[in-house]
């Protein structure tokens, strides 16, 4: 089985593989005029922390702003150099004047985040895209810096790490450091013009809210002697592994689930749920392939969240609302800003009673084009609380479904489970958190004995 949740559509963070062009439109902004400096010459710097597909495509949304004034690319740093090099050459292909990253300004290994971010000044952006096992001390270290910082979901695997990166945000705060979160969802126009709506009562009271994640299968082979060696995990255990990335669902759901949220205009009190495997599975990661979770918000509304990954299976990428007195679309198949308002509960193409304008930018290029926006004419931009109670309400979810049991949001707020607690000393020779057995099978969650809070 190989075909993954992300194989209908071409996304930012498959920019090794196809950069795209920019959208057109750009007149939305109205242009940006350059009032907070990041350097004497006006420009902003970029470090990238981590130099795969979503953090190469993050800056080539960066360096596509329109109208942003003077950005580029300074610094990188990754654990790879065949990685690294291979995003240089791809985003100097395409941006030719704006990436400006010679070799000594090129940093590997675990302490090559700190080299790449010591080179910004205030106003500059750390561009924290690594796996999230590592985000919280990333972005900790750059607002420490006093730099502004962009930081990739999912944001932590554990709720341990989450709340080391509320600290930092909070931190941020009182700093004046800006921080953006890649839920882009939350900068389309056509989906704030539906909340618009929402908001003022044309669909009446939100009881029941439906958000899917359907897709094919993404498993993993057994990895051999490569099982237990802490770089080779690094590199195979994104979606495999739960304390590397957060596991399958939360690093794709997470976009709606935290749509959800928003919809709400708050976060829930619970969630229960289930999941399992397919029959025969050969799947050596941790994942489990089907997971349906119930949140319930302190109004009793509900939202169901719905991920699976079985191939020749029907596939859904979307975000429902039913109002009490109609139905929605919020979003569509790869983010797409797919929002309707219907006449009644039915959902189709005939039953359409409203649509907003269409967005001019996709919403990578949106959140970039605010982030930049509010560095250049100082306004305020932290989404870290916002960023870290999606990615809580994500894993309050999944560990509804392996635990088997109840999990409530003052339950996720005291948890302080964390992987791994060696983070900040980790080195390519540290033993791994989680070790495969001798059949190179990871452990798997197991209902009623399982523990993640």
């Amino acid at each position: 089985m190989t075909r993954s949740n992300d194989a209908s559509g071409s996304t930012r963070r498959q920019f090794l593989r196809s950069t795209g062009s920019l959208a057109a439109g750009a007149a939305v902004l109205g242009g940006l005029t350059p009032r907070v400096h990041a350097g004497e010459d006006n420009t902003i710097r970029l470090a990238l922390l981590g130099c795969g597909g979503r953090g190469s495509g993050a800056v080539g949304d960066a360096l596509s702003v329109p109208d942003g004034g003077p950005i580029k690319l300074y610094a990188m740093a990754d654990l790879l150099e065949g990685r690294m090099n291979a995003s240089h050459k791809a985003l100097k292909e395409k941006f030719p004047d704006k990436v400006d990253v010679p070799d000594d300004r090129k940093f590997l290994g675990f302490d090559a985040y700190r080299k790449a971010i010591d080179l910004l000044k205030p106003g500059d952006i750390a561009m924290c895209t690594t796996r999230a096992y590592i985000r919280p001390v990333h972005v900790e270290y750059a607002v420490k810096k006093g730099i502004n910082v962009f930081m990739e979901k999912p944001f932590s695997p554990d709720p341990g790490g989450l709340k080391r990166l509320l600290r930092a945000g909070e931190e941020a705060e009182k700093k004046n450091v800006k921080i953006a979160a890649g839920l882009q969802c939350r900068h389309s126009p056509a989906r704030q013009a539906l909340i618009d709506k929402i908001r003022g009562g044309e669909m009446g009271d939100i009881p029941l809210i439906r958000a899917n994640r359907l897709g094919g299968a993404g498993w993993l082979r057994s990895q051999g002697e490569k099982s237990n060696n802490m770089m080779d995990q690094l590199q195979f255990g994104r979606i495999h592994l739960y304390w590397i990335g957060s596991g399958h669902m939360v690093d794709y759901l997470i976009h709606q689930i935290d749509e959800c949220c928003w919809i709400k205009d708050a976060w829930p009190v619970s969630a229960i749920g289930m999941g399992g495997r397919v029959p025969q599975s050969d799947d050596c990661g941790q994942n489990i392939d089907v997971y349906s979770i119930e949140y319930t918000f302190a109004d009793g509304a509900k939202a169901f969240c719905g991920f699976r990954r079985i191939d020749n299976t029907r596939s859904d990428f979307a975000t429902y609302i039913h109002g009490a007195k109609c139905a929605a679309q919020f979003s569509g198949n790869i983010h797409a800003a797919t929002v309707h308002m219907f006449k009644d509960q039915r959902i189709n193409d005939e039953n359409i009673a409203w649509t907003p304008t269409d967005d001019a930018f996709s919403p990578w290029q949106y959140e970039w084009n605010h982030f930049i926006d509010s560095i250049r004419n100082d306004r305020p931009h932290n989404e870290a609380k916002r960023a870290v109670y999606s990615d809580l309400t994500t894993l309050m979810g999944r560990a509804a479904c392996h635990t088997g049991q109840e999990v409530t949001w003052d339950e996720m707020m005291k948890s302080d489970f964390q992987f791994c607690d060696y983070l900040d000393k980790l080195t390519p020779d540290s033993p791994p958190p989680v070790k495969a057995d001798e059949n190179g099978q990871f452990p798997l969650p197991i209902p009623g004995r399982w523990t993640e809070i």
